[in-house]
């Protein structure tokens, strides 16, 4: 994938400019809550950005994988067959080193709609596992 423009609007829906949001993160600032951590990820997938997918993983997610390689080859399909079309974020909670955020994320294949777990280990916060809910309108 080509290197993102920093002028492009940030995939993460902040209403700021990629460099003045996410791009930050993608260089290698921490992001200091999980929910900037989430949104990062989020623009992560949209500009295949596998590196930083694979960076911010907890090592106990069941998509975790010690073959780099493969797992990074993974991420770049889905994000260059998947067109990242919008974010909403819908709840935010957090303690200390524990966070839950829910979200929705608006790509081409569909609504995916997931409550996020994100765990605080030694200064960095993680992707741990989500639970996607149902679209099904009742439930």
């Amino acid at each position: 994938m080509k290197k993102p423009s920093p002028n492009i609007p940030c995939p993460c829906q902040s209403g700021l400019k990629y460099k003045k949001c996410c791009q930050k993160y993608h260089k290698g600032a921490l992001p200091s809550t999980a929910l900037n951590l989430m949104r990062s990820r989020y623009s992560a997938y949209a500009l295949g950005i596998a590196d930083y997918i694979i960076a911010t993983t907890h090592p106990d997610n069941c998509d975790f994988s010690e073959d780099k390689t493969r797992w990074k080859g993974e991420i770049l399909q889905f994000s260059t067959s998947t067109l990242f079309e919008g974010l909403k974020i819908h709840d935010f909670t957090s303690a200390q080193t524990e966070a839950y955020v829910t979200f929705e994320a608006i790509l081409s294949s569909g609504i995916l709609k997931e409550k996020s777990r994100f765990l605080k280990e030694n200064g960095r916060w993680l992707y741990v596992e989500g639970v996607v809910f149902s679209q099904d309108p009742n439930g």
